[in-house]
């Protein structure tokens, strides 16, 4: 069987890992099903070798961080959940740089930048994602993205079997997208390259953007951050607004009536519940306005 090869490998590798994980509780939206297997790397070389055997054997493998950006099966996952929050470290390269792994939150990140009067990272404070999570979507609000600020990032290639490191201008960085939105390879590592400025300054731009999160945006329910990707020429809030969406529920899952960007979880929301709510703001949205709007969202699991 090959998840109980894996399970011995991880064993001999002391690698930590848990079986029929309910992913529910690695998720910001706190919706899905147990993953079959979650392992737990503690650093980079782990990762690498969890990473190369789940594809030697052929098992589904999904990569994930904070999970702020997911939405998983109420079945759950059938493969291998490689857990990346154990690339945590950071390091000042200069005065102008920041090296860190993957698994760094973003709000860590930006305290550290901050520490050392560096800015370029003012527009992620308060976005709960990790810095992987950040650079597979290229992330971004308030006009800041994390291409802007990253200077290479080092990954595990599945082509070649080697670590390789790429600049910023090299992973294919688009809205919502990075080189990494297709190729799922694992990113390992990033380097970014920011700016000297003022401390208080900094600070008073980061305390600004968490204001404006907190006013605008419903963080007191569970939820995947901002569902839809913004179309070309509109935006995806005011179209669902503008259509009457606001409140519509479908079980527990309902768009938010603080900002219509978001679906939340208002209590025991299924997966089910939150894919038939998107499917409704599409077919309606269209309709009454033509605009398409895709998800933004990365679904884990059947569907």
């Amino acid at each position: 069987m090959p998840l109980q090869e894996i399970q011995e490998f991880l064993q001999q590798q002391q690698i930590p890992f848990e079986m029929e994980v309910p992913l529910s509780r690695y998720c910001t939206f706190r919706i899905g099903g147990p993953a079959a297997l979650l392992a737990r790397p503690k650093n980079a070389e782990q990762a690498v070798k969890v990473f190369s055997m789940v594809r030697q054997q052929g098992i589904a493998l999904e990569i994930i961080g904070k999970g702020s950006n997911l939405l998983v099966s109420d079945q759950g996952f059938p493969g291998v959940i490689l857990w990346a929050m154990g690339l945590d470290e950071m390091q000042l390269l200069d005065n102008a740089r920041i090296r860190c792994g993957a698994g760094v939150s973003l709000a860590n990140l930006c305290k550290m930048a901050l520490e050392h009067a560096l800015s370029g990272l003012e527009f992620a404070y308060g976005i709960p994602g990790s810095v992987g999570g950040a650079v597979f979507m290229n992330a971004g609000a308030y006009g800041g993205e994390i291409c802007n600020c990253l200077e290479s990032c080092t990954f595990f290639n599945s082509e070649t079997g080697e670590l390789q490191t790429l600049s910023g201008k090299d992973l294919e960085f688009s809205y919502r997208h990075s080189r990494f939105s297709r190729t799922g390879e694992l990113i390992l590592e990033v380097v970014f390259r920011l700016e000297k400025d003022d401390k208080q300054v900094i600070q008073n731009r980061m305390e600004e953007y968490i204001f404006k999160r907190t006013e605008k945006q419903p963080l007191e329910y569970p939820s995947a951050g901002s569902t839809f990707k913004r179309p070309a020429g509109a935006y995806a809030a005011a179209l669902i607004e503008e259509c009457g969406l606001k409140g519509l529920r479908v079980g527990g899952a309902q768009v938010s009536m603080k900002h219509s960007g978001f679906l939340i979880n208002t209590g025991g929301a299924t997966c089910k519940d939150v894919e038939e709510l998107i499917q409704q703001v599409q077919e309606k949205v269209m309709a009454q306005t033509g605009f398409q709007l895709e998800c933004e969202v990365r679904r884990i699991g059947s569907r």
